[in-house]
Formats: C-alpha cells, structure tokens, sequence
C-alpha cells in the first residue's frame, strides 16, 4: 500500500460550503419559480379577464342582428363613410340628426334589429346612413367596455393568409383620445398595419383554437375569433400592458426570496453545530483506530479502543462494525488463499479440456497430403475455454471422404460433453452406412434415448465420393451451405432441412446430391459467424459473409478461412464473443488417375 498525504480539508467546512450552495441554489431556483408562478397566475387572470371581454365586445356587434352585412359594408365602403367617433349622446350630435332623418323616412324600421333583406331593399345612400349611424353606436359601446376593464388597447380586425397584415375594424378609445393612422394615435375605420410573425401565429393559433392569448415582453396579446369573411377571418383583439405589475412581482419575489435564504442560514448554522458534537467528534475516533488498525494489524487493541466508544446511533453501529470487522479480516484471508488456489486449479483443468478437445478434432493440414482430389481447412474458435461446435473429416473408405459440422445447444463443458457423444456416435454410423440421412437418423434415435438434460444438435453431414465428385449431405436443422461452382462466384445453397437430432425419436432425415465438378468449393459454417456481433449489437449476416467469400473465389480452403475470420475480426472489432464460431471449406480439384491406369 502506498501511503500517500493528502491536503486535509475538514469536513465540517465542506459541510458548511454545501450548505451554502444549497441556500443559495435554493434561493435562486425559490426566485425564478414564485417569479413564474406569479406571472403565470397572472396571465391566467389576465386570459380569463381577456376572454370575459372578448366576450362583450362580441356581443355588442352581435346585438346587431345584420352585423355580418355590417362589417362586409364597413370593410367595402370605409373611405366613403362619414363616421362620428367616439359620440357620448347627449343631444346634437350628427349621428342623432341622421337617426332622426332615416327613421322619419322609414318608421317601420327598428334599427339594432333590421334584417339584412330590409337593409338591402334600402337605397344606396340609406344603406351608407345606417351603416354610419350603427358603427357610431358600436364605437361608444366599445369605448365603454375598454375603460370599463382598462384594457390598453381593444380592437377588431380583419386578416388573411399569411397574416402579416391586418385591417382595422373598430377600435376603442379613452376620453381626449386623437384618432387617426399614425402609430400613437386610436386607428380609424380602414387602418392598415403590418405585424410581425409573433402577432401572425397569435392570429393563426386563435383561429384554430377559437382564442389564443400570446406573450410580447411586459405585453400580452389576445385574439378571440368572430367568423370569416369570404378569405378574411374577422378577430377580437385587445392589448394588456403589465409592465408595473410585472416590476411588483420582481419587488415582492425578491423580498420574499431574501427572508427565505436568511432563515435558511440561521437554520443551517444550528445543524453545522449539532453535525459536530454528535458525529465528528466521535466520527473522528474511530478514524483514529482504524489507522492504529492499518499500521499495526492489532485487532485486541481496536476492539478495546472502540468498545469504549458509546454512541446510541449510527456512529456507534459504525464502531461495532469496524471492531467485527477487524475479527473477520484474518478469516478471510486464510478463505482468499483457498478460493485463490481453487481457481488456480479449475483454470488448469479448463486449459487441460480445451487442449483435449481441440486434439480430438483434426487440426494437422493438410490432413491427407497424399490426396490431390481434394483440399480442405477448417477451424474452431470456442466463446469459452471449451465449446460447444464440432467439425471433423475422415476416410470411411478409400473413395469416400465425410464431412462433418455441427452446433450442440449451450455453451462450455456440458456442450463440449454432448458435442464427443454425439461425434463419437456419427464416427460409428458413417462406418455402417453411406447415406447421411440414415447415419443422422441413427444417431438421433439413440442421442434420444439417454438426453435427460434435453440437448440438442444441429448437424450437415456429407460424403463425397472423390472419384465422381458427387457430394451427398443432409441436413438437420444446420445453416445453409454455401457453394461456389468453377468460374462462379460463392452462393447460398438451400438445402431441405430436417429437424435438430436429439430433440424428437424418429426423425426421418432427406439426401440431397451436389455434383462437386473440379474447381468447386463448399463452405459451412455454424450460426456463431452471421450471428457474430458488433458493440452496437449489428449481426454479421449471411450477407456480409457472401461478400467477404466472393472477395477473392480462388482463395485456397486455408486461405479462404483466414480471410474470413480477418473480415469477422474487423467487424466485431472489440466486442465480446458470446457464441462458438466454426468453419469449414473444401476444394474438390477432381480426380487425378495415374499413368499405369490410365
């Protein structure tokens, strides 16, 4: 152990300057939520006040039973109207003589609630009077209703796609107030300002919402829709300013915030006192005894030191445990070097086994030097010290060479088991018989009869008759074979797959025939390669090994192999095998008789 000194700082200040940041996070975060709460409560208020007015100024247009009519005559006639703003009705005034004129003419005709169709029967210029008389009168109801509510600015406007312009209905006004065009001024009838994207989405939003209420800075801005006027949507619109209320809430939250992070610091001065006499102090203690503990390894002298510490909390559970802790410490020393020397020796007996099993695969190449007919490689790469995958060849007779590969179910020793029976077994059958669907169907029904753990195989097993060339396999739930043909590139072969031996009694397996003419290869192969995978969980795939084989086809077996085991490599790059990979190719080069006979 490297006993290095280390700058003390004490815990009692790192407690103090964590509580410091507490309070101070606090407070910031305490400011800026009651800030937002209040503005929120605010704007909520201000919607539900917005949403009350919008609801009035609606009414007192509509209270108009012609008002669509109204608005279309307002909107096409504004620079011909003769219009009276802002009249307080108390005799003399132009609207009143005009009133007076029409109803003389028309004494049937009640003006709030005349009908579109007894407006229209009306002349020209009658139509032009009523329409100047009813805007009179609305532009007084407006103008109560804003002063009533003390809204900054309300008002109705007409808007098309794309909204960045709008057309002034009507707007409210106080008392002395200058109408005009100008910015400063109350708008008149036929106003045309542009508006920024904010106000258009505000109008867009309203109009599919019915009413939106929208945010500018210390302004909030509310649209209320009223209908539609062939492309122009008709809109409630009025403007709050909350400039002073915003300023009282940032006074108010900021006191408030203040008395907050100041009781904080009263309260957190008493716990710094309290963390100190009741767990530093003793705390300390017991550090104490565990150095003496480090330099000396005298347990009798940590358990009388502590015993004498009497703490009823966790500083007293903290020394009881430090003192049963240095009791154990020896014990599990002497449990180290046993369990240390017992993974010694598993480990010894695991590289024994994979040594045994590779050795009990053929693992000399070229295997048969004297066979020109043929070459072949094949290679197994366990995802543990011992696998579960098979591969083999060997002379049945002087004409028939088998080949084997298989995939036992699981992984390590109790596969690795499985996987000698179950080659052990085909060894026997292949001896009695060249049909690998009966040597499979053999073998299965007798892997069946004594699988109490369950397990299972899949099995490609083929005989090439090397003086023809005709490869006879069958296949029993294994990946597809590959095939390459002379002058061909490597495809996948599919071939009829019967069911995994060991797994049901009495399976009947299928032969199928390869006619192997000279340049031909055959690769198998077991699911640990397509199924080999990257750190981002990305398989291989028969695809990428189709292509890492189509590379170069006049790769020698040998060649072929360690190319392919390059590509899954560069590939996988740095992950972890999780499965068993094993390979297997051969080359038939056809069949070479000698000179005496021939």
């Amino acid at each position: 152990m490297v006993n290095k000194k280390k700058q003390r700082i004490s815990i009692i200040l790192q407690v103090a300057i964590l509580f410091a940041i507490g309070i101070c996070t606090s407070g910031i975060i305490t400011y800026f939520v009651q800030e937002r709460i209040a503005i929120q409560n605010v704007q909520k208020q201000t919607e539900n006040l917005a949403s009350q007015i919008a609801d009035e100024t609606t009414n007192a247009l509509k209270q108009y039973t012609s008002y669509e009519w109204l608005i279309r005559y307002w909107y096409e006639h504004k620079d011909t109207l003769d219009i009276e703003y802002d009249v307080e009705y108390e005799g003399g005034t132009k609207t009143e003589a005009k009133c007076r004129e029409l109803t003389e003419r028309y004494p049937g005709l009640m003006l709030r609630y005349a009908s579109e169709s007894e407006i229209e029967n009306l002349t020209p210029d009658d139509q032009k009077t009523y329409a100047e008389i009813i805007y009179s009168w609305l532009i007084s109801d407006i103008n109560l209703i804003k002063r009533s509510h003390h809204v900054s600015y309300l008002y109705c406007v007409l808007s098309a796609e794309p909204y960045d312009h709008q057309f002034f209905l009507f707007s409210g006004a106080e008392k002395g107030a200058k109408r005009g065009t100008d910015y400063e001024e109350v708008y008149i009838l036929g106003t045309e300002v542009d508006v920024n994207e904010s106000q258009q989405q505000a109008m867009r939003d309203a109009i599919a919402n019915s009413a939106y209420l929208a945010e500018a800075g210390n302004y909030m801005d509310y649209y209320a829709y009223l209908c539609n006027m062939d492309e122009y949507a008709v809109l409630v619109g009025m403007t709050y300013d909350l400039s002073s209320l915003t300023e009282d809430i940032h006074i108010m939250t900021a006191n408030l915030t203040t008395a907050s992070m100041i009781q904080q610091v009263l309260l957190a001065l008493i716990c710094l006192g309290l963390i100190y006499f009741a767990v530093l102090k003793p705390l300390k203690a017991v550090q104490q005894n565990i150095r003496i503990y480090m330099e000396t390894k005298d347990s009798d002298t940590i358990r009388k030191n502590l015993s004498e510490i009497i703490n009823y909390n966790e500083i007293g559970e903290l020394s009881d445990d430090v003192i049963n802790l240095s009791s154990e410490i020896d014990d599990h020393l002497a449990e180290i070097e046993k369990i240390t020397a017992d993974r010694e020796r598993v480990s010894a007996e695991l590289a024994l086994a994979s040594r045994i099993q590779l050795a009990s695969l053929p693992n000399i190449f070229p295997p048969f030097p004297d066979r020109k007919e043929f070459d072949i490689y094949a290679l197994m790469d366990p995802a543990k010290e011992v696998g579960g995958d098979l591969y083999d060849f060997f002379m049945i007779d002087d004409d028939h060479l088998a080949l084997i590969i298989a995939d036992v179910s699981g992984k390590g020793v109790p596969s690795a088991l499985y996987m000698m029976i179950c080659l052990i077994l085909i060894h026997t059958e292949a001896k009695k018989s060249l049909s690998p669907s009966e040597v499979l169907y053999q073998v299965n029904n007798q892997l069946c009869k004594r699988n109490p753990e369950q397990m299972f195989v899949s099995v490609w097993f083929g005989v090439l008759e090397i003086s023809t060339g005709k490869l006879t396999a069958a296949n029993a739930g294994h990946e597809y074979p590959i095939l390459k043909k002379p002058d061909h590139s490597y495809h996948l072969f599919r071939d009829v797959h019967g069911f995994v031996i060991g797994g049901m009694e009495d399976v009947r397996y299928r032969d199928y025939e390869i006619m192997m003419k000279p340049g031909s290869s055959l690769f198998v192969y077991t699911d640990g390669l397509p199924e080999a995978t990257d750190a981002k969980g990305k398989m291989f795939g028969v695809e990428r090994i189709l292509e890492g084989l189509n590379e170069d086809t006049e790769l020698d077996p040998d060649h072929t192999i360690d190319h392919m085991r390059g590509k899954v490599d560069e590939f996988v790059n740095s992950a972890v095998q999780f499965d068993d990979m094993t390979m297997m190719c051969i080359r038939y080069n056809g069949c070479r008789k000698t000179e005496e006979e021939s």
